[in-house]
């Protein structure tokens, strides 16, 4: 199901509490970006127990029970965990990852709210979730007639509110600090292949990994538990903020000519993480057009000329990365730094293309 509108987690709650109580809900979303955590929380808001059903590990007769004979007739028994007295959240978790016969099987529980002659006690709520075919995850078609029994609700992972949850929940603050300064590495596509990438879940399960170490953390189990959990760009870059988390070597330093362009291999990592944080300062110093250029300006300009020229003899690889266009091919860096960066640094330019 392709999304015509996004919401962010933040704006979850006082959706459900508006479409929830009186209609089933289904939430879209990637995996790791915490729909099961966020329903089981607005539930906990109502005062109502979250029933977690997970599609994936039911069979219709899960769902509609199994037949009893009662005065010579067949009585079909709900199973307890929804055949309840009291109100209660049914969360249908990776409900459109069932198979089409548990699908069916939901119809009546979703519409009617009713399984056989039981009937969901007054107050009780229906809220799905699932994730999308373009994910790369189990999700199978749903049919036109469960689709129309609900209310579509698609999500998306948003930095800044999972800063503040990270910040009330103890993750570690190199993981906040990091995706405070790089936000867009918090979620990425899930990859056509089998290999990590960054979710919020995932940032978290480093941050678990960060916690248990401890102090005693070495760069090479770091890599490991990074290359572990994020996408393998994402990892690389964390790994160099690490470095200079730990040894207060940063971009500023390199700026001002405190310090230099780490060039031994070992801190590959670290050039990287250094180059996208030049790549930034570009961004945001270097005007669009040419004329807008101060006489301060100007100086800092020719510096970061030089430094490309340094970058570019330690490995021409990041120092393309500096001047990179951006996914869909257009030039991100104004025109006239890369024209004059064509004349120090042609080998660089003609990398680019």
């Amino acid at each position: 199901m392709q999304a015509a509108v996004t919401v962010t987690p933040a704006q979850i709650p006082e959706l459900l509490l508006g479409l929830a109580t009186v209609r089933p809900v289904f939430l879209w979303g990637a995996p790791g970006i915490g729909k099961s955590s966020l329903v089981r929380k607005f539930a906990d808001s109502l005062g109502l127990e979250c029933v977690s059903l997970l599609g994936t590990q039911l069979a219709p007769e899960d769902l509609i029970g199994v037949p009893q004979i009662r005065d010579g007739r067949s009585v079909f028994c709900p199973p307890e965990a929804i055949a309840r007295d009291e109100p209660y959240c049914l969360f249908l978790d990776e409900l459109n990852a069932a198979g089409p016969d548990v699908q069916k099987a939901f119809y009546s529980l979703i519409l009617d709210r009713r399984i056989g002659s039981y009937e969901l006690p007054a107050g009780s709520i229906v809220i799905g979730a699932g994730n999308r075919a373009t994910d790369n995850a189990l999700a199978r078609p749903i049919a036109s007639a469960l689709v129309n029994r609900l209310t579509h609700v698609h999500l998306q992972a948003s930095a800044q509110d999972w800063l503040v949850w990270a910040g009330e929940h103890g993750i570690h603050p190199w993981v906040t600090d990091y995706l405070t300064d790089r936000p867009d590495h918090l979620w990425s596509q899930p990859p056509k292949t089998e290999e990590p990438f960054s979710t919020p879940r995932s940032w978290h399960m480093l941050s678990d990994a960060l916690h248990s170490f401890g102090a005693e953390l070495d760069e090479q189990t770091l890599k490991v538990v990074a290359h572990g959990t994020l996408t393998p760009a994402h990892a690389v870059s964390f790994c160099g903020y690490a470095k200079i988390v730990r040894h207060s070597f940063g971009i500023e330093a390199i700026l001002k000519g405190d310090a230099s362009w780490p060039a031994r291999l070992q801190d590959r990592d670290l050039l990287y993480y250094l180059a996208e944080a030049f790549r930034g300062r570009l961004l945001k110093e270097l005007p669009a057009q040419k004329e807008h250029v101060s006489p301060a300006l100007r100086q800092h300009t020719h510096r970061f000329k030089s430094l490309l020229v340094q970058l570019a003899e330690i490995s021409v690889e990041v120092a393309q990365t500096v001047i990179a266009d951006d996914a869909d091919g257009r030039p991100v860096l104004p025109g006239w730094f890369l024209i004059e960066a064509a004349r120090d640094m042609p080998r660089l330019v003609e990398a680019r293309r």
